[in-house]
């Protein structure tokens, strides 16, 4: 017969699993538009807690209710958003000072500028090391290891 301790550790158990695939599965999207509302609550009945002037703009879905998604940003701002206002997009936010783009993904290529630190960038594809990348200013290939929310093993084709 199960008694009330070892309930408690299954359903302990259960509740950690669940907490832990949220945190492994957050999908990374972008702001859809230059001006977005982020509110307190999941509703327009919320007030606006801040607002994004940033299209293209990387962030992390890590809660859900309804047609509302709770995000945060490279910095843990954090609010709820509506699906609307998000873009399947795939973007980064640089998080190193004077990154290099080079003209193709080899650090033999020729560079071609520095970006500075948090530089939105458009994700067009990434291999093992490098991703082709793009914004209203540059394209070319920078190093992941300095782009925000894209893994070291991830590959992104184009």
């Amino acid at each position: 017969m199960l008694n009330v301790k070892t309930i408690t550790k299954f359903f302990t158990f259960l509740f950690s699993i669940f907490l832990f695939a949220n945190f492994c599965f957050a999908e990374v999207r972008s702001l859809k538009n230059n001006t977005v509302n982020v509110r307190l609550g999941p509703s327009k009945t919320y007030p606006v807690k801040f607002v994004y002037k940033n299209k293209y703009f990387p962030v992390t879905i890590i809660d859900e209710h309804y047609n509302w998604r709770k995000i945060i940003d490279h910095e843990n701002d954090s609010g709820w958003i509506h699906i609307s206002q998000l873009s399947k997009i795939r973007t980064t936010i640089t998080t190193k000072d004077n990154m290099i783009v080079f003209s193709s993904p080899s650090i033999y290529s020729s560079p071609k500028v520095k970006l500075e630190i948090n530089q939105v960038l458009i994700i067009k594809q990434c291999d093992e090391q490098w991703c082709e990348i793009k914004n209203s200013k540059v394209k070319g290939w920078v190093q992941k290891k300095g782009l925000w929310k894209i893994k070291k093993d991830e590959i992104i084709p184009k």
